[in-house]
């Protein structure tokens, strides 16, 4: 047997690191109460003996942390390691000792220790139930998700997590609207992970619960949480599903806890912020709030347009740009709906056998595309007024403060977008106004509208008034 490292100051390095990782996951008591009084002893290349100064701490820390410790010397040393955990009180060192050199490493552990730890990782884990199956869609990786403004903090904090586990972000909650992303980010996590050699659950809540249902009918509970509380990884999905089911949340707090107090990592994904799960328990809702809480908006005009040129390429069809921009601009939903639109001109493409065209893709998602409305502009211009509590007549003159320009801009934008005038025509109705002035308008809103939330629910509301009126 060849000994990797031959020096102590080898040894104490190695120490100091896995304290380091052990340091960010870990209360400050807890840290110090256990982890910061054990030393690592001893490594012959395939064991690390890490020395307690007493049965207690041995216990905790051979209960409590050695899986954790295992899957950092993984990191570390890119390979699998036992630990090994015994009882060494440490003397206080002479000056004699303190002064001399670093000794050499000491000497190997007695052979009926090394004989009695399991040979590797997977020996450990063969009586352990198995898992749900991992039903991944193909192509929810990393390297096929879009990442645009709205959602590259949540996809950073993802990767982070894939190439970490339980060392960053641990718990990590990804919120967010349907059909944004938050599935994609947590199987690209899975697949990841699984890959790599971790132990991964992921299910949804509901599948979730549905197993802890049928351990209870069947008094399987141990293996119930013998199954979900021995992962490197659990991910859940829609956790907003817990509320409501008091037993199931009671199940989920001491999942939870297993396995955060070993450092394995916990992803979940909801509808909506830990805080606006108010019908959940209190510690549990403010477990979700322990690690990094992200959120994914819906996509901006550019990242629409990147997901429906990838998914257009993805489903090998031909689409014209000018059809891509059209339903990019006017399609704000998530990206279901986008995907959804593809399916219908691909659809058009294949029964018909004709291209598609700009005029076709206008045919084909007519109900999807705002209205071509036969607006009357003052009735547009009082919702505009009334929506930013100004008068029609401030939006007609030229006044220049910014509490009328404004508005004043959101009406020529609507006026161009929604009921298709002209940009002379715009101009004409607003006093005469150059047409490049009306064009600088709308280009200004088509811009804010993209970046500026608060700006797009009040043309959002606007529009909701202007298709839901007779």
């Amino acid at each position: 047997m060849v000994p990797m490292a031959t020096k102590t100051q080898d040894l104490s390095a190695l120490w100091k690191q896995i304290l380091d990782l052990f340091r960010n996951e870990m209360s400050p008591t807890s840290f110090d109460t256990w982890l910061r009084p054990s030393r690592a002893v001893a490594f012959d290349g395939q064991t690390l003996t890490v020395a307690a100064p007493n049965a207690y701490a041995r216990d905790w820390l051979e209960s409590r942390l050695s899986n954790g410790l295992r899957r950092k010397l993984v990191g570390l040393l890119g390979r699998h390691v036992q630990v090994r955990f015994v009882v060494q009180p440490q003397a206080e060192p002479t000056a004699e000792v303190a002064a001399a050199e670093p000794a050499s490493l000491p000497p190997p552990l007695p052979e009926e220790w090394l004989e009695a730890a399991p040979a590797t990782e997977e020996a450990e884990e063969e009586d352990l139930p198995s898992l749900p199956p991992l039903r991944l869609h193909p192509r929810y990786t990393f390297e096929t998700f879009v990442v645009g403004p709205t959602n590259e903090f949540a996809y950073a904090a993802s990767r982070a997590v894939a190439e970490r586990p339980g060392q960053t972000y641990n718990p990590l909650f990804i919120y967010g609207g349907v059909g944004l992303g938050k599935t994609h980010l947590l199987q690209a996590i899975a697949r990841a992970t699984r890959a790599a050699g971790y132990r991964v659950a992921y299910l949804s809540a509901e599948e979730f619960f549905n197993h802890f249902f049928q351990a209870i009918r069947n008094h399987q509970m141990d293996a119930f949480r013998l199954r979900f509380r021995r992962v490197d990884l659990l991910l859940v999905d829609d956790v907003h599903f817990l509320i409501g089911k008091e037993r199931l949340q009671e199940e989920f707090f001491h999942t939870f806890n297993a396995l955060y107090y070993e450092g394995r990592q916990i992803v979940f994904t909801a509808d909506r912020p830990p805080v606006a799960l108010a019908a959940l328990e209190e510690r549990l809702r403010s477990r979700f709030e322990w690690g990094l809480i992200v959120d994914i908006q819906p996509p901006d005009y550019e990242t629409r347009l990147a997901i429906l040129r990838a998914k257009a390429e993805h489903m090998g069809l031909r689409v014209p740009e000018e059809v891509l921009d059209r339903i990019a601009r006017h399609l704000e939903g998530n990206i279901r709906t986008l995907e959804g639109a593809l399916n219908r001109l691909r659809a058009y493409g294949e029964l018909r056998g004709r291209p598609i065209t700009l005029e076709a893709a206008e045919a084909i998602l007519a109900d999807l595309f705002p209205r071509k409305l036969q607006v009357d502009p003052q009735r547009l211009l009082r919702m505009v007024a009334e929506e930013f509590e100004v008068t029609v007549e401030q939006l007609m003159s030229t006044a220049r403060s910014r509490k009328v320009v404004l508005p004043r801009q959101v009406a020529m934008y609507l006026l161009r977008e929604d009921a298709r005038y002209s940009f002379p025509q715009i101009g004409h109705f607003f006093g005469g106004r150059d047409h490049t002035t009306v064009m600088y308008a709308c280009e200004k809103i088509a811009r804010a509208y993209e970046r500026d939330e608060a700006l797009r629910k009040r043309i959002r509301r606007i529009r909701e008034r202007l298709y839901s009126a007779s």
